[in-house]
């Protein structure tokens, strides 16, 4: 490496700091840029948030790895690179599981990584993350090159400074965030996460921040299993209350006398059983916010009830005839379409009304694309850590198959099918391994859907993996750029079209085509 190379490198990130770039493409260009000065086979800009980390941008790394969270303190690689100071290199033979085992884009057979460097990164300094090159040949990188990193990690944390003082300036006030978190911890609420990349999610993510400074009450409206609970929350965060309590009340899960009690409270001797005073859910959540999941099943009386509280914010418990003042801003959720309910005489017109003034519906999963690749990353990691797994991934087919399902159950439903066919394929095991991957067969999907991705996926293996030969890397880059010609040839030279049904990005596949020498 010389000095120009570097140069070169660099100059152009040197550049982009003074100019406004969306946070995830200012990130892609640092990647981007770091594996043009060091070749390897993936690269990674992973933030630290409390005991984990967080990936901000990948390269050369399958899709899912943003959805993941990687808690430091079960990969002790992490560990040691986020205690060094400056970078450090990995012996080839290190008996330490790599994070990454499994996860480098493309390569289904080549699961283990063999070269790594990592650098940690400050800002203002503060520890804030890492940067991390991996290697599936060992002897990979030299030396010299940790001279190199050290000198490319002082201009990515430089990047990453441009990057978040933007929002340091629109985060409020430290002691004002801790306090939200005591509430929230207070109330039984755990911070979510909300994952997505998907112009539909973008937009939802959009709207929950504009209605958020608000104080309108939202109607929340989606299939079953979309995540409403969590849009909620993310409303109230994303409002002035967020300091103070965010209450909750399933509806359906309660009969019609409880539900009375639950929302405005009792007074003691109000009914069998009120053997003293309690608050409602109106009360607790004074000056915050109280969401009322499955709205759609409340009893015509409760809605009347409810409608004269919203209206003028005085309530009664039962067995009262005392006033009681509440400032709370509302949300509700439900499943059911209310506005024919309303026409069907099963719901309070003006009710409805009232509920319904910022309608805010929350999409399908089947309609935010490859976002559910991201949630997959997610639910992975959580069973690899829940299952004691050094990696556990998926294989391109399962890719596909999570593509081409409709998915009616949406997140809720590739949860419990993430955990389900993580749990049944380790059973399938005869010898515990370090690394499992599931493919399309390990799913709990509909057998046509498997079929139809397995089917195709071997006939294409068939056709291009005879008379391939020579060493291992030069016949996987035949191979690759075999699979990716066929691709080609049957979407007529459309890579869009070839990227989706080899199941990478298109800018991967773009890159991967240049490092075979496919594309200038």
């Amino acid at each position: 490496m010389t000095a120009k190379s570097l140069l070169t490198a660099l100059l152009p990130l040197v550049a982009d700091l003074s100019r406004e770039l969306p946070e995830g493409e200012r990130y892609r260009r640092l990647l981007e840029a770091m594996r043009a000065l060091l070749p390897c086979d993936a690269a990674a800009l992973l933030r630290l948030d409390g005991e984990s980390l967080v990936p901000l941008a990948v390269d050369g790394l399958s899709t899912d790895t943003l959805g993941r969270r990687f808690k430091v303190s079960e990969h002790p690689r992490f560990e040691i690179l986020l205690a060094g100071a400056g970078p450090t290199r990995f012996a080839a033979d290190s008996d330490l599981p790599d994070p990454y085992d499994g996860l480098v884009d493309g390569l289904d057979d080549h699961l283990e990584v063999h070269d790594c460097l990592g650098c940690p990164l400050f800002v203002d300094e503060k520890l804030w993350g890492l940067i991390t090159l991996d290697a599936l040949d060992p002897e990979r990188f030299e030396p010299i090159e940790l001279d190199a990193l050290q000198a490319f990690a002082s201009l990515a944390s430089a990047t990453v400074n441009a990057a978040e003082r933007i929002e340091r300036l629109a985060t409020r006030a430290e002691d004002e965030h801790q306090r939200a978190e005591v509430y929230r911890q207070a109330s039984g609420q755990q911070h979510r996460e909300m994952i997505g990349q998907s112009k539909a999610h973008k937009r939802l993510v959009e709207e929950i921040n504009l209605v958020g400074g608000s104080d309108l009450t939202v109607l929340i409206t989606g299939e079953t299993g979309v995540g409403k609970e969590l849009v909620a929350q993310a409303i109230h965060a994303a409002s002035a209350r967020a300091d103070k309590p965010i209450i909750s009340l399933n509806c359906a899960a309660l009969p019609d006398t409880l539900v009375e009690s639950e929302l405005f409270g009792h007074v003691r001797g109000a009914f069998t059983g009120a053997t003293s005073d309690r608050r409602g859910k109106f009360e607790l959540a004074n000056g915050g916010t109280l969401f009322l999941d499955e709205v759609g099943e409340l009893s015509l009386t409760v809605q009347a009830k409810l409608l004269r509280v919203l209206q003028s914010g005085q309530l009664q418990r039962l067995g009262s005839d005392k006033e009681h003042q509440v400032d709370v801003r509302l949300i509700a959720a439900t499943n059911r379409d209310l506005a024919e309910e309303v026409r069907n005489g099963r719901y309070r017109a003006d009710f409805y009304h009232r509920l319904s003034v910022y309608p805010l519906r929350v999409p399908a999963l089947r309609d935010r694309g490859r976002d559910v690749l991201l949630l997959s990353g997610f639910f992975l990691e959580q069973n690899r850590s829940r299952m004691g797994l050094n990696s556990l991934r998926l294989n391109s087919d399962a890719q596909e198959a999570l593509l081409a399902y409709t998915w009616p159950g949406n997140v809720r439903e590739l949860e419990h099918l993430i955990g389900r066919s993580a749990l049944k394929a380790l059973g399938n095991c005869k010898v515990r391994p370090k690394i499992l991957s599931l493919s399309a067969a390990d799913l709990d999907l509909p057998r046509e859907v498997v079929d139809n991705v397995v089917a195709p996926a071997n006939a294409d293996l068939a056709s291009v993996m005879p008379m391939i030969g020579g060493d291992l890397r030069s016949a996987t880059d035949e191979f690759q750029r075999r699979l990716i010609s066929a691709a080609l040839e049957r979407h007529q030279d459309n890579w869009a079209s070839a990227a989706r049904e080899l199941g990478v990005d298109r800018a991967n596949l773009g890159r991967m085509a240049k490092r075979l020498g496919m594309k200038s």
